[in-house]
């Protein structure tokens, strides 16, 4: 088995928590490595998604951490269609826990992942996002446990 723990790193992107309005995204910084893996776990729908009462997940990445512009297709693997950063939209019953993983691939150092809420929701949605760190140019890793 190929060892994954030493060459690889874990920053939160959204704090697991359930979530009835948007998150205040922080920063994650790449610097050091040359890979990086968006795990997006979401649990059951407090409510039933439609077009109108949707959460969205917007991609966005910076050079500098102070000007973010919007992740497009070219900056992310595992989707196409990228409209204004979202990697991931909400838009109808989420009724089985799932997740979901982005590669990305851009060439800015900063990224930033907001789980964007419209509409109602009276009830919250259990959402939990990491972004794996990999192939840094030392290795191994600190541990994190």
């Amino acid at each position: 088995m190929r060892d994954l723990h030493q060459v690889s790193n874990v920053a939160v992107a959204i704090g697991a928590a359930t979530l009835a309005a948007d998150n205040t995204p922080g920063a994650i910084d790449l610097a050091g490595y040359n890979g990086a893996e968006i795990v997006l776990a979401i649990g059951v729908g407090g409510i039933t998604f439609d077009a109108t009462n949707k959460i969205e997940f917007k991609l966005t990445h910076s050079h500098d951490n102070s000007v973010y512009v919007d992740a497009t297709d070219a900056d992310v693997l595992g989707k196409t269609g990228i409209t204004t950063g979202i990697i991931k939209a909400l838009i109808a019953a989420h009724a089985a826990a799932a997740v979901y993983r982005f590669g990305y691939v851009g060439p800015r150092r900063f990224l930033k992942l907001l789980a964007d809420f419209s509409g109602t929701h009276a009830t919250g949605t259990p959402i939990s996002a990491t972004v794996l760190r990999g192939y840094p140019p030392t290795a191994p890793q600190a541990d994190q446990a």
